[in-house]
């Protein structure tokens, strides 16, 4: 009998333990499920802005490299600017935009053109452009259509015109000296003298 009490009492502790043990967990879950949409709805915000994070993340990264290429886009505009105004070229802006196309950057940072003899330096480049087109170039012999040689022309008599005092309003005799001098200097050079 005393057996039994001690299974029954082994027994009715294993129930209590059992019950209460359920108990607790009932409780936990209830606590879960109250506690869940509120997990929930953080979780989802936490997303949202994870997401928001790495969209803006992406957006300056995006940025950054259109900031990177603007930079090296002038620089490499700068560099082939020098090199033809160290060669003497007159008409940077023409010469710019006929040998820009064909300059780009290596992996290691230089500047080289696709040329005939397929990559050449920026320097060797733009020194050949030069040799081939002259025409960049300043005139050789100054003079030409409209070109004058200097701004006072020398009378015979020793007299000379000062093309800065001929304006409207001038003097009768300082106008018709001047005329005067213009009728010379042209039946000159229409003569050939």
């Amino acid at each position: 009998m005393e057996e039994n009490k001690t299974q029954t009492a082994e027994t009715t502790g294993a129930g209590v333990r059992s019950l209460i043990r359920e108990t607790i967990e009932e409780f936990l879950k209830r606590e879960q499920s109250k506690n869940e949409p509120a997990y929930q709805a953080e979780l989802l915000e936490e997303r949202k802005r994870r997401e928001q994070l790495e969209r803006r993340v992406n957006e300056l990264v995006e940025e950054n490299k259109r900031s990177r290429q603007q930079a090296e886009e002038a620089d490499r505009n700068a560099s082939i600017r020098a090199e033809l105004q160290k060669h003497g070229v007159v008409k940077v802006d023409l010469a710019f935009k006929a040998v820009k196309d064909e300059v780009y950057r290596t992996a290691d940072g230089r500047l080289v053109a696709r040329g005939e003899q397929g990559e050449t330096a920026l320097k060797d480049y733009v020194g050949q452009f030069v040799r081939e087109n002259p025409e960049f170039l300043p005139a050789r012999i100054p003079g030409g259509s409209g070109v004058t040689t200097g701004q006072r022309a020398a009378a015979p008599g020793g007299g000379s015109v000062d093309l800065e005092k001929i304006k409207p309003g001038m003097s009768a005799e300082e106008a018709e000296r001047i005329r005067q001098e213009i009728v010379r200097v042209a039946s000159q050079t229409l003569r050939g003298a």
